[in-house]
């Protein structure tokens, strides 16, 4: 068995915690596997990006047009998480923008969010999106947008671990006065995926 995960957003949405939940709820169950990460300007609210591969794999990296689910934090980020999909891969996308502070100098603006999905829709086997940000303020607090995104995770179609081995790992590396909220996120963010 082998399942690639690309995880982007910007900085500051927790993309990195989540790729760890996800790699320590793996070798819980004693599976391998590995992860990179690429966070350039991640406290200036820069690209941030992790690979995380699970199964029978050699190297952190996943090659071009084999990831399995790409869970996307930030539109535009996902656009450029393009090279990494086929037409076979899952997108789980934050329909939430955060638009890039050198945008806000170029004559180029915000692509409009219907084109961001017809593109994706063209590369990617299956794209589901919602507004993860909303979803984060209902379960009690915005920076619980990752557990939104990760219950999304965990209700795609083939995905390697088990609700219950993501809590476990979860529990072990939130603090324990916000993991109610955190919980409450992972269950909407799972509903939300489930009927998208």
């Amino acid at each position: 068995m082998n399942y690639n995960i690309y995880v982007c957003g910007v900085g500051g949405q927790g993309i990195i915690k989540t790729s760890v939940i996800i790699g320590e709820a793996a070798m819980k169950k004693d599976i391998n596997v590995v992860m990179s990460e690429i966070h350039g300007m991640a406290q200036r609210g820069g690209s941030v990006s992790t690979e995380i591969r699970i199964g029978e794999v050699h190297g952190s990296i996943i090659p071009d047009g084999e990831a399995d689910l790409v869970l996307a934090f930030e539109p535009l980020e996902a656009i450029r998480a393009i090279p990494k999909m086929s037409e076979e891969s899952e997108v789980i996308l934050n329909t939430s923008v955060i638009p890039p502070f050198n945008l806000m100098r170029s004559p180029h603006p915000y692509p409009p969010l219907d084109e961001i999905m017809s593109t994706l829709e063209e590369r990617a086997g299956s794209v589901r999106g919602f507004n993860a940000e909303e979803i984060a303020l209902k379960a009690g607090h915005i920076l619980s947008l990752n557990m939104v995104m990760l219950g999304a995770a965990a209700a795609t179609r083939g995905f390697p671990l088990e609700s219950e081995s993501l809590i476990s790992s979860m529990r072990d590396n939130l603090p324990p006065r916000l993991i109610d909220v955190n919980l409450r996120a992972f269950r909407n963010g799972f509903e939300a995926a489930a009927e998208s």
